[in-house]
């Protein structure tokens, strides 16, 4: 699997990159989850970045792009997504069929690279999919790709974005769903000191917190929001979200959330799962 080495088009002394997260797109346009018609809440967010104007060199979306495993549902993503005008890279979720995606985004102008370099920052895209199940697990091949990609780049600060959040977020039913092998991840991680974040998706809210020397981040969806420490499964009225992240020659790490305005994508909160 090649690396690829994005070169800056800016003389600025930070990377730039945009993170979206589980948009939960259907094969049709019209399709559904709790309410929320996601081709619109996803088709919202990116009208809102492109709005903002804002500098981004790259961007990373960390899972669940498809809500029903079809190759249109990916199709209408790549579609939405090249109004960005710049580089995408992805790891698969848990809603989503992973080697379908490697198979087909390239066609579709996604990048499938598993490795970025940009600057001195590495970018490693691990897959934590176990198929048709919500939780996730990091298998063996996984970890050894980690590892090898470190030590060829061991003068970089590295970035692993992997779908499930490999922390517990305090809320009962969704810590159930959480990376089943978080303790060997993390241990695993521990081993290289280069690391300098890790970069989730999947919790549907916001999430950062420091655990032995490394930052962990998850990342509101661009379609529905789960209420942070619920005992049950519950639906947060904020609206859809986004990140932004500024990566700095040092190593530091500078990140802002962005959300769609509340009540404009409303979800049906009779809905007791998904």
């Amino acid at each position: 699997m090649t690396t690829f080495n994005l070169q800056l088009t800016s003389d600025e002394e930070q990377i730039s990159v945009l993170q979206l997260t589980d948009s939960h797109l259907f094969a049709e346009e019209s399709g559904t989850l709790l309410g929320v018609r996601t081709a619109d809440s996803f088709t919202a967010v990116l009208e809102s970045i492109i709005n903002q104007d804002i500098h981004f060199d790259f961007v990373v979306v960390t899972g669940d792009i498809s809500q029903d495993y079809s190759v249109s549902s990916y199709q209408r993503f790549a579609q939405y997504i090249a109004t960005l005008q710049k580089p995408v890279f992805f790891v698969p979720g848990n809603h989503d069929d992973g080697p379908l995606m490697y198979r087909i985004l390239g066609d579709f102008g996604v990048h499938t690279e598993r490795s970025l370099v940009c600057g001195n920052w590495h970018f490693v895209f691990l897959n934590s999919e176990v198929y048709s199940v919500p939780h996730g697990w990091v298998e063996r091949d996984q970890l050894a790709f980690l590892k090898k990609q470190c030590e060829l780049y061991p003068h970089l600060n590295t970035v692993v974005l992997v779908h499930h959040l490999p922390q517990l977020v305090n809320s009962s039913w969704l810590d159930t769903q959480t990376m089943h092998n978080s303790d060997e991840f993390n241990s695993f991680i521990s081993n290289f000191s280069n690391i300098k974040l890790v970069l989730s998706g999947h919790v549907h809210q916001e999430y950062d917190q420091f655990f032995n020397g490394v930052r962990y981040i998850a990342t509101p969806s661009t379609s529905i929001q789960f209420e942070p420490f619920s005992h049950d499964f519950a639906l947060d009225m904020q609206g859809p979200g986004w990140r932004y992240l500024r990566f700095d020659r040092s190593g530091g790490i500078d990140t802002q959330v962005f959300r769609l305005p509340s009540g404009r994508f409303i979800p049906d909160t009779g809905v007791g799962g998904y």
